[in-house]
């Protein structure tokens, strides 16, 4: 039992190191040169941050949480706002110049990994499937209109950039949307297989 509790917090030691590690002025600055590993790397890793961290809640806390998160709704809400509002380029512009809004992206973004940690299973089957069908179009809406305008929408980024972020954006879409579907369809599969009575068990 000891050894258990010891291993516990190993994970979310690990994403307290890969923070250190991303705020670390060379790592950032190298990411935040570029379009594409800005939105397409450091983005996630810092969602995937947020959802480790969120799994070493204490119990109370994260009971005190899941109130406001009647089947996952809320926290799902709250990502798909904040991914959304992440998604506006002078947003991206001004994270580059100005600390506050560096900060602000940070913390939004391990509070979208968070919302997603507490609210994707409660969600269920349904739940998902209404998130990803809102966010996912909206993400490749994104990314087509990064490919199709023949402006910059980032003044920090150069055009060419822009359009592997719009590549990468539409591919994560159907690999998102991919994913999910087989594991659904799993999840739905077990379902519908019919349960042995205990009786013909034994």
């Amino acid at each position: 039992m000891a050894r258990r509790r010891l291993q516990r917090p190993w994970p979310q030691l690990a994403a307290i190191g890969l923070l250190a590690v991303l705020a670390s002025p060379p790592l950032r600055g190298l990411l935040e040169a570029s379009m594409s590993l800005h939105m397409l790397l450091q983005f996630p890793l810092l969602v995937l941050a947020g959802h480790v961290l969120a799994g070493g809640l204490q119990p109370s806390v994260a009971e005190k949480l899941q109130r406001w998160n009647a089947h996952g709704l809320t926290g799902l809400l709250a990502a798909a706002l904040l991914l959304s509002l992440l998604m506006i380029p002078r947003l991206l512009d001004l994270a580059l110049v100005d600390l506050r809004f560096e900060v602000a992206k940070w913390l939004a973004l391990l509070a979208t990994g968070a919302a997603l940690r507490l609210s994707w299973n409660r969600a269920g089957l349904l739940g998902q499937f209404f998130f990803l069908g809102n966010m996912l179009p909206m993400t490749a809406m994104a990314g087509s209109l990064f490919i199709d305008s023949p402006l910059r929408v980032c003044n920090a980024y150069l055009l060419d950039d822009q359009i592997r972020v719009g590549q990468g954006l539409i591919v994560a879409c159907v690999v998102v949307a991919t994913a999910w579907l087989v594991m659904a369809t799993r999840v739905l599969a077990r379902q519908a297989e019919p349960q042995m009575p205990a009786s013909a068990a034994e």
